[in-house]
């Protein structure tokens, strides 16, 4: 059993086809629909999740995105180049079997990047953010079931792009003027709507947050298959909340190389800390490689071209290592 490796999201450039014939390339065993930030609003990863809703649309205002009452250029633009990558990544996976992922911004950090009218962030108000879940899991819905129809061979692995969750649960999002942050959301709400979310798909569900303090527990008891973080921010601190994912079932989606160009070490020593860990905690080696699946700390898009094409084919590499050298 290989110890898989995919990508994160986002790649540099805009160019549909390049992206998808790298990431096809590179990951020839778990591929993921890549994100093209540089083409601008609407490619980024909010205004691309935005584009997904379902009777909600947004705008682009100077300060960022704002809920509109009707469909505009930008919620257009936003679908348009969805369709373009799926179109890409169709093409470059005929006749493909094996996993395959795709990402969407999570609610929590959809509330509080998406204004209200007024300007304050949408996660101030309940009642919007249970809108705003639930257009979300319709659109959801409707975007995996057009993946699995372009590409009928692909075990899909719904990824939710979730970097301000901790923030929003210890009351550290800002509000529009900077001065005062918005009010810590209950564990409880913020466990209920992503349990929520994540019964739209009834495949591998991963939550991504390259932030500090990524809430494993809560992730874990809201049905998260397994979860997505920049592996250098980990401190020992979340040794037990870890080794406890690890042991139900939890796959680790670590993020060992950087994410910007960086001069990259030989593949065997981006996992060494990941088999540090695994000591650390006393968790058998054996299990090292069905357990962890390599990756970027984070997206791509800050990366120059060459150096996005070196990582992927390195975290590869670093996957092969583990397989073959647990301990």
């Amino acid at each position: 059993m290989s110890a898989g490796a995919t990508g994160v999201g986002s790649l540099p450039g805009g160019d549909a086809r390049e992206a998808a014939k790298t990431v096809t390339g590179s990951f020839e065993e778990f591929p993921y629909l890549a994100e093209l930030p540089a083409r601008g609003p609407g490619a980024d990863m909010i205004g691309r999740s935005l584009g997904l809703l379902v009777d909600m649309y947004a705008h682009v205002e100077p300060s960022g995105w704002r809920i509109s009452d009707r469909p505009g250029r930008d919620s257009k633009r936003s679908r348009s180049w969805l369709g373009e990558d799926l179109d890409a990544l169709e093409e470059f996976t005929q006749g493909y079997t094996g996993k395959l992922k795709v990402q969407a911004v999570g609610p929590w950090t959809l509330a509080g990047a998406l204004e209200l009218h007024g300007g304050e962030a949408m996660l101030q108000d309940p009642g919007a953010c249970r809108d705003l879940a639930g257009s979300l899991a319709e659109g959801l819905r409707e975007h995996l079931a057009d993946v699995r129809k372009r590409i009928p061979g692909a075990d899909v692995v719904l990824q939710l792009d979730e970097p301000s969750l901790t923030a929003v649960l210890l009351g550290r999002v800002r509000s529009a003027s900077g001065y005062r942050t918005y009010r810590a959301v209950d564990r409880q709400v913020v466990e209920g709507a992503l349990r929520d979310l994540f019964a739209v798909h009834d495949g591998e569900v991963v939550v991504h947050s390259c932030a500090p303090e990524v809430p494993f527990a809560l992730l874990r008891r809201a049905g998260a298959t397994g979860v997505s973080f920049d592996f250098s921010l980990l401190t020992e601190r979340e040794d037990d909340a870890i080794g406890e994912a690890v042991e139900g079932g939890t796959k680790l989606f670590a993020g060992v190389v950087p994410g910007t160009d960086a001069p990259l070490s030989d593949p065997g020593g981006s996992v060494m800390g990941v088999r540090k860990l695994w000591r650390r905690l006393g968790l058998a080696p054996g299990t090292l490689a069905e357990s962890v699946v390599v990756t970027p700390s984070c997206g791509l898009a800050g990366a120059s071209p060459a150096y996005a094409r070196a990582v992927q084919a390195h975290c590869v590499r670093a996957a092969r290592s583990l397989a073959d050298n647990p301990e």
